[in-house]
């Protein structure tokens, strides 16, 4: 990790939700979500707010790192229709070196739909895909490959 990471750093990032990005279609062989409104689902704004927090995170992080999300504590609290753009603003509250707390909110141009904290731990790829695959293999599921960041 470069040493340019400092609290206060922030990004902010809009997406329009299309109808894919809702309840029904969080878990599409779930009858319990197929049933639900049409209303941004919660799985897809928490997505949101951690892509919001990588585009923070990227400029400072070096060749082969990466980050992973480690904890979310978010408040989900005005529905949002397809169609309406979401805002999310992330902002880097602490950063110990290997691991970046950031304060989140995401707001639809009405209202403040969710707030919260996550935490994103900074991680090598090699290692991480090395670990991953040693687990696949004691579980005998097929491994997930070489990460190759494009």
């Amino acid at each position: 990790m470069k040493d340019t990471l400092k609290v206060g750093a922030t990004a902010q990032f809009a997406f329009r939700v299309p109808a894919e990005k809702t309840v029904p279609h969080l878990y599409p062989e779930a009858p319990e979500f197929r049933e639900m409104p049409t209303v941004f689902a919660t799985g897809f704004m928490v997505g949101l707010m951690e892509w919001t927090c990588l585009k923070v995170l990227e400029p400072h992080l070096e060749e082969g790192e990466g980050s992973l999300g480690v904890h979310i504590d978010v408040s989900h609290i005005a529905a949002t229709v397809p169609g309406q753009t979401v805002t999310v603003d992330a902002e880097c509250t602490k950063f110990d070196g290997r691991r970046a707390w950031f304060h989140v909110k995401a707001h639809d141009g009405i209202d403040l739909i969710g707030e919260g904290r996550h935490v994103r731990m900074i991680i090598q790829w090699t290692r991480f895909v090395a670990r991953v695959n040693e687990k696949a293999k004691a579980a005998r599921v097929a491994q997930i490959g070489e990460f190759v960041k494009s």
